[in-house]
Formats: structure tokens, C-alpha cells, sequence
């Protein structure tokens, strides 16, 4: 009876608790001011959309699931994309795959945006295109001569399927600092940008049409990529296209601000620069027209470093120099400590790159527990323009001076502790960045005009300045993992294709691009450098499940450094 009591109590606590539930609460979304319901169908169809093609490794139901779990009463439209875009976001520690989940929901939210819905691209793209041009043009954004192309016929080249490429952080990337808008509100889509781009570069071109599609074709299909500088500003009205500048800043007060003037010039376009700073005669140094001593470099790359935060490339990233000075140098000690985060903070440099410019000379004294002499450039002038043998030669004709008291103001340190001093500061700030001299010249093909006073703010290229020349790179990459076949080696016959028209790109580069500075314009119309680089290597040997530090990476076929070179080498010469 007791079991059966029990049982009966059970069965009507159930019945109760059935009949108290209400009919589930159907969520309303705000649609420009309009409650209606959610279109919880149309939410699942979109995840699942975007899901396909990726295998396995997906699943639609726990992004739809985080997502209805962060949505409210009320909530706009536009948040419930949003919100969906962060739930599959959130899935990318699970597997990286939901990294192209989220860039496909991301992709719909733009497309929202620009067009007003989420549609289909491979049909809208023909018609968007021109009014995007357009639009452009009207806004003041782009170049009126964009007008003059063949706009349906580069519309119709479009790939709309391209933009499935793009992993979150890609597109997230082109979005926030790349696509062009109005008051904040995008106007461009991942394959108008790229044809944005390359009817930029090929603006004067004579079958403009024609390489304008070839040269889209490149970029979309990330068999080639631009620089940052030509990504931002191909086809603008202003269109600063170059990556680096390299700048000698003078020994006199008005061309050390007149050098700090080019730099906020050339940095407001996006261009990166460096600055070798080692002519400026250091703390101590008598000035002459007042008959004072100067305070040596630092207090002006205090200006330099704040130029940079100010000038902050129009709000789309930081402005970012790199300024070198050489191991001989006096103010070096003081020099080594500007990324410090503790000390006199007036004598601090935390937003601005530094880069020790080390000849060898000062290598083989530290070799030898040696000691170093440095010098204020003021007195021993030819050591900035020396290199090698001659350098050497100088420098110990500057260090007898020291000896027999015609040079005053010097000072000797052990090489070995100020080489300790180096390595402590890269190790503790990550600067100043090291960099030598004499093989830097050495190897320059262009010692005939110049010496190499610096590298940019990356650190890979190298091209001689002065006082009357600032030195400009125009830069590209070749994407090795796109011209990769399934044998594991490089199609030579792509990338010969490839690097042909690249060229071409980055020599466009030069004659369209805008030039803030003219030291600059004569310099880059002079030697007319370009930087074809090259990137994925890590991603071949991934392709291959080769490890990156294994000996035999370096016989692989793909080895970028023999098989590359060598095309490079064969195009140039062809």
C-alpha cells in the first residue's frame, strides 16, 4: 500500500507540473523599429550554410545553440548576426576549421551592410560593381580615372566563390582596416577590393582592361599579395603605394626637424620608415653658433617616437619607425635603454623600433676582450660614410686622436660588456634590433651610388641614403603554398607566370605612386628598387607534416632559396 501510495503521488506531481507549463515564448527581434518574430529557421539554414564543405569537423547545432542563448527580447536584427558570428568564433579553439565558419558569417554580415541583405554574390556582384566605383569616385575616395575602365566587363570577372578563402582573422582584417567606407559604414566587398587594387596598379597601362584583370586575378586568388601601403591606397586620389622609406637625418637643427617633418608626411600615408640617426653629434658635442653643448641624440628621438603616435596613418594603424644608430657612437648606452619601461620616462621610446647598426670591427674586439672607443660623429665625421677596411683604417686613426688628446671627447668601455649590454636589452624589450654594417655594403649591388646607412622598419631591405635622398621600397610576396602541386614540389611554369606580371605590379608601383616627400620621388624614379618576397614556406612543410626545424626541409624541392631564386634570377634576365 505504501509503494503504491508513493507511486500514485509521483504520477500526480507529474500531471500538475505538465499542466502549469506554458506555451514557449516565441524571442522578437527589432527589425528597424518593427518587433517581429525570429526566423529561427532562417538563423539554423544560414549556420548551416556556412558550415558546408568544411567536413566533419563542424557542427552547426552548438553555434546555433550559443547563439540563441545570448539573444533577448528586443534584440536588433543586426546583433543576432553578430551574435552568431561570436558563438562560431568561439568554437575555433575546438577545431581551427570554425575559423572559416565564422569569416562565411562575417562575410553575410558585410554583405548585409554594403548591399542592405544577405544575398547571393555570384549574381550580385555584376551589378554592385560599377555603382561601388561610382560611389567611390562621388565620396572623394577614389581616383576619377577609375571611371574610365571597362566597369561590366571587370564586374564580370569577379569570383565570387574567392571569398569562401578567407579565414576569420583575414576578413576580420581587410573589414576593420582595408575595405573602403563612408562615416564608417563599408561600401566595399573582398573581391571589389581586389579589383579596386589592381585597376590602381594598372592605371596606366596602355591595354588597362586587360591588366587590370590580370592582375586581379593574382591577388584573389592569393597566388600574389601586395603590401599593406598598396592594399590601402591603389586607386585612391591619393595614392601612396610604396612600403618603406629610408632617411638620413643631418647633424643641424633644421634638417633634423625637417626630417622629422618627412617623416610625419610619409608616415600619414602608410609608408613605414628608418631613420639613421648616427650623424647627429651626441650629448657633450660643442655647438658652434651658441656656444653650447648639445643634448645629444635622444631628447630628438623623444619628437621622433611622439611624431609616430601622433601621425597614426589616418586612424587605420600606428605609425611605425625604426631609427639605427652605430655601435660607435657615444650616446650608444643611452641609446640601448629606450625601451626601458623604468627610468627617466622624457628619455623613453616605447612606441618607436630601434636598431643597432654594428660594424665588424666591434665584433672582433669583443672577440678579443677588447676595448671599444665610441665617439661623437661631430668630431670623427668620415666613420658614417665608411665601411669595411677604410672603416676600420678611420677608426683607428680616430682612436690615436683619442691617445695623443686631438679628440676630447671619447670614451672607452669594454666591447664584451657592452655586447652583454645589447643582448640583455633585446632579451629584456625585444630592442634594439641588431644589424651589421659591413655586410650590408658589402653585398650591396649599388655601392657605386652610396653607402647603406640603415635597414626600414622591418629589417629587410637595405638601400643607400643621404642627406639629399630618401631611399623608398616598393614590396610584394609570392604565396608558395598556392603554386604547390600535389607532388610536393613547385610549378615552376605558375610561378614564372606569376612573377612576371608581380613584376609588373611593383614597377606600376613606381611611376603611379604618390610621393608626400620629393627626396623620396627622385630617389625611387632613380633606382627604381623592389622587394619580391616570398611567404607560406611554413605552410609547404605543414602541407608536407615535414617539421620546420628538421634537416630535411633543406632539401626539399620547395626550398624557397634555391628553387625561387632561381626563377626570379630567370625572369629578371629574360
Amino acid at each position: 500500500m505504501a509503494r503504491a501510495y508513493v507511486l500514485y503521488r509521483e504520477e500526480r506531481t507529474r500531471e500538475r507540473a505538465k499542466a502549469k507549463v506554458a506555451p514557449a515564448h516565441i524571442l522578437q527581434v527589432n527589425d528597424k523599429g518593427v518587433l517581429r518574430p525570429l526566423d529561427e529557421a532562417g538563423l539554423a539554414a544560414r549556420i548551416m550554410a556556412a558550415c558546408e564543405g568544411l567536413g566533419d569537423a563542424v557542427n552547426a547545432d552548438p553555434i546555433l545553440k550559443l547563439t540563441l542563448r545570448d539573444l533577448y527580447d528586443g534584440v536588433p536584427v543586426e546583433e543576432v548576426r553578430k551574435c552568431a558570428i561570436l558563438a562560431a568564433r568561439a568554437m575555433i579553439e575546438h577545431d581551427p576549421a570554425y575559423s572559416f565558419v565564422t569569416a562565411r558569417l562575417l562575410l553575410n554580415n558585410i554583405c548585409c551592410d554594403v548591399i542592405g541583405e544577405d544575398a547571393d554574390m555570384a549574381t550580385r556582384y555584376a551589378e554592385y560593381f560599377p555603382s561601388f566605383i561610382k560611389r567611390g569616385i562621388e565620396a572623394e575616395l577614389l581616383d576619377r580615372d577609375m571611371a574610365n575602365f571597362d566597369l561590366p566587363r571587370l564586374a564580370n570577372e569577379l569570383t565570387a566563390s574567392r571569398d569562401l578563402q578567407f579565414s576569420y582573422l583575414g576578413l576580420q582584417t581587410l573589414y576593420d582596416r582595408y575595405f573602403l567606407h563612408i562615416n564608417e559604414n563599408r561600401i566595399e566587398l573582398p573581391q571589389a577590393f581586389f579589383m579596386r587594387v589592381a585597376m590602381g596598379l594598372a592605371l596606366r597601362e596602355s591595354d588597362r582592361n586587360v591588366r587590370a584583370i590580370e592582375f586581379y586575378h593574382l591577388l584573389s586568388s592569393f597566388d600574389f599579395m601586395s603590401s599593406t601601403p598598396t592594399l590601402f591606397n591603389s586607386g585612391a586620389i591619393r595614392s601612396q603605394l610604396s612600403s618603406c622609406y629610408l632617411t638620413t637625418v643631418p647633424d643641424d637643427l633644421a634638417g633634423i626637424f625637417e626630417a622629422i617633418k618627412e617623416n610625419a608626411l610619409l608616415a600619414k600615408y602608410s609608408g613605414g620608415l628608418g631613420n639613421d640617426w648616427t650623424s647627429v653629434r651626441s650629448m657633450g658635442a660643442h655647438i658652434k653658433g651658441t656656444n653650447g653643448k648639445s643634448q645629444g641624440v635622444v631628447p630628438f628621438l623623444k619628437v621622433a617616437n611622439d611624431t609616430a603616435v601622433a601621425v597614426n596613418q589616418g586612424g587605420k594603424r600606428k605609425g611605425a619607425v625604426c631609427a639605427y644608430l652605430e655601435t660607435w657612437h657615444l650616446d650608444i648606452e643611452e641609446f640601448l635603454e629606450l625601451r626601458k619601461n623604468t627610468g627617466d620616462d622624457r628619455r623613453r621610446t616605447h612606441d618607436m623600433n630601434t636598431a643597432n647598426w654594428i660594424p665588424d670591427l666591434f665584433m672582433k674586439r669583443v672577440v678579443e676582450d677588447g676595448e671599444w672607443t665610441l665617439f661623437s660623429p661631430s668630431v670623427c665625421p668620415d666613420l658614417h660614410d665608411k665601411f669595411g677596411t677604410e672603416f676600420e683604417r678611420t677608426y683607428l686613426a680616430c682612436e690615436a686622436k683619442a691617445a695623443n688628446g686631438e679628440i676630447t671627447l671619447f670614451k672607452k668601455i669594454s666591447a664584451a660588456s657592452l655586447w652583454r649590454k645589447m643582448l640583455t636589452m633585446l632579451f629584456e624589450t625585444g630592442h634594439p634590433w641588431i644589424a651589421f654594417k659591413d655586410p650590408c655594403n658589402i653585398r650591396s649591388p649599388q655601392q657605386h651610388v652610396g653607402v647603406v646607412h640603415s635597414s626600414n622598419l622591418c629589417t629587410e631591405i637595405t638601400l643607400n641614403t643621404s642627406e639629399s635622398e630618401i631611399a623608398v621600397c616598393n614590396l610584394g610576396s609570392v604565396n608558395l603554398k598556392a603554386h604547390l602541386n600535389p607532388l610536393g614540389q613547385l610549378d615552376h611554369e605558375k610561378l614564372r607566370r606569376t612573377i612576371a606580371t608581380a613584376m609588373r605590379m611593383l614597377d606600376n608601383v613606381i611611376d603611379i605612386n604618390y610621393y608626400a616627400v620629393e627626396k623620396a620621388r627622385n630617389s625611387n624614379l632613380k633606382h627604381r628598387p623592389v622587394g619580391l618576397g616570398i611567404m607560406g614556406f611554413q605552410d609547404c612543410l605543414h602541407e608536407l607534416r615535414i617539421p620546420y626545424a628538421s634537416k630535411k626541409r633543406l632539401n626539399l624541392p620547395i626550398a624557397p632559396w634555391k628553387q625561387c631564386a632561381t626563377t626570379l634570377i630567370w625572369h629578371l634576365q629574360s
